[in-house]
């Protein structure tokens, strides 16, 4: 295969493989917001994909699939097991989401991890072009900025971070905090989604190394001097244009009324939309809700609250017990509360198309996103994209790196069971001419801070770095 002068780096493919009844083998666009955020950027530059396939023990040679050049990385089941969920799963995730689930700490881990990435590394190395540019993703990956520097110290490198970056207090117990900052520090920027993230990141740097940190530029100490490395905030946003498109779409807007009544036309319907994850805050938006039944604010033949939680890391124990503890609560409140014609929670543990999501942001009246903690929350985006008659109510949790955008959203401490509650009974009793005054602002937002917008910032950014070496 060519060089690419373009190299994304993340570790899933941006398409899943699909093998039917006869044997034969397609790949499908793979749900999710990094696809979505980064599809359109490749398709419009000579670039390449490096990325897991997603399956065990599966070699696959480069192809290419949705006019974009994959480049596959197989992982044993031993490394899947150590690298993914170990490591990046049971150890990195839950640390950086402020230890909401207790992080594990094993070295055979860490050193699946090391080997894992790489071999990414060299695999991105192989690809990109003299003088390219590879662009990182997420914190499965965070040493392989500085793996591909020493291979292709021509390169132009830039990572970005997904999730939560935590503060220093929590980061300190990571036994390879130091070789974690040194390999993020192998990029020439380094894009977080808030500028607190940014900051804790700065922060650790300047006590863990030692190294001068000014504004956001840190000077990283090389055989040939110091070289500067921007860590900044580029919150991520979404691809608005497929969401405008369904929304005008007749079978979708049939589809959101076919919702309201199968409910049996509830004066509002809530919605709650996230992987069933414990940072996503979902027991805590259940508990809430099921409170303000039982004493009587709200009605069930007047509110029903949807929630849909895509299954997720199911082979890792702090999930099976997320599953079961909720599926019991809603078994519990609907119990209570349910009459013959009236259901006060409709819990889907699916995914679902993106034609059927849209339909159900027509169809809510309110959108819950009450996230313990969360790097951004592109749901909520989503959500906002799909409202073009400016009604509607969304509630955030503060603790999202949305939060510091949608300033419009009714926003929530998700910890405060009695503050949530108020924030739901605020968003269901909300006036036409309020929803439109703070709908208005948050879609003002939304489309004009999109995924492009994001991707050209950042791109832009490391345009800035080739031009200074050059």
């Amino acid at each position: 295969m060519n060089t690419a002068e373009f190299v994304v780096v993340a570790n899933r493919l941006p398409v899943d493989r699909v093998v039917g009844a006869d044997g034969s083998e397609t790949w499908r666009t793979s749900p999710g917001g990094l696809v979505a955020a980064l599809e359109p950027v490749m398709k419009s530059v000579d670039g390449a994909w490096v990325g897991w396939a997603g399956q065990a023990d599966l070699e696959l040679e480069p192809f290419v699939a949705n006019d974009i050049r994959l480049i596959p990385i197989a992982l044993s089941e031993q490394e899947v097991a150590e690298y993914y969920e170990g490591f990046a799963n049971d150890t990195i995730w839950p640390l950086y989401h402020d230890v909401i689930a207790p992080p594990q700490y094993h070295r055979e881990w860490w050193d699946a991890y090391v080997t894992v990435n790489r071999r990414f590394a060299e695999a991105a190395a192989h690809a990109v072009a003299q003088n390219g540019t590879v662009w990182v993703h997420d914190y499965q990956l965070q040493l392989v900025p500085e793996m591909v520097r020493a291979l292709r110290p021509d390169v132009t490198i830039g990572y970005f971070h997904h999730i939560p970056f935590p503060a220093h207090g929590l980061y300190a117990q990571l036994p390879w905090r130091d070789q974690v900052l040194r390999g993020l520090l192998g990029a020439d920027v380094i894009g977080f989604q808030r500028a607190q993230d940014a900051n804790y990141f700065l922060a650790a740097v300047r006590r863990r190394l030692q190294y001068n940190v000014k504004a956001s530029i840190v000077d990283v100490p090389g055989e040939t001097g110091s070289r500067p490395v921007l860590a900044k905030a580029f919150p991520i946003s979404i691809d608005t244009s497929p969401y405008l498109d369904l929304i005008a779409k007749p079978e979708v807007q049939a589809r959101a009324k076919e919702i309201r009544e199968s409910l049996g036309h509830p004066k509002r319907i809530l919605l709650g939309v996230d992987r069933l994850d414990y940072t996503k805050g979902i027991r805590h938006r259940i508990k809430a809700y099921g409170e303000l039944l039982a004493e009587g604010r709200l009605k069930v033949e007047d509110v029903t609250l949807i929630q849909v939680a895509s299954p997720s890391r199911e082979r890792v124990d702090a999930y099976v017990h997320l599953r079961d503890e909720i599926e019991l609560l809603v078994s519990r409140i609907n119990g209570d509360t349910d009459t013959m014609d009236h259901s006060a929670i409709r819990y889907l543990h699916q995914g679902f198309p993106r034609e059927e999501m849209v339909a159900l942001y027509l169809a809510a009246d309110v959108m819950l996103v009450t996230a313990l903690r969360d790097g951004m929350n592109l749901v909520a985006k989503e959500y906002i994209a799909t409202r073009a008659d400016n009604r509607g109510v969304l509630v955030l949790s503060e603790f999202t790196g949305a939060a510091d955008e949608l300033r419009q959203a009714v926003r929530v401490n998700p910890h405060d069971i009695e503050g949530l509650k108020d924030a739901i009974m605020t968003a269901v009793e909300m006036e036409p001419a309020e929803q439109g005054r703070r709908m208005r602002s948050l879609r003002k937002r939304v489309l004009e801070h999109d995924v492009n917008a994001w991707s050209s910032s950042f791109l832009e950014a490391l345009s800035a770095v080739r031009a200074r070496h050059a």
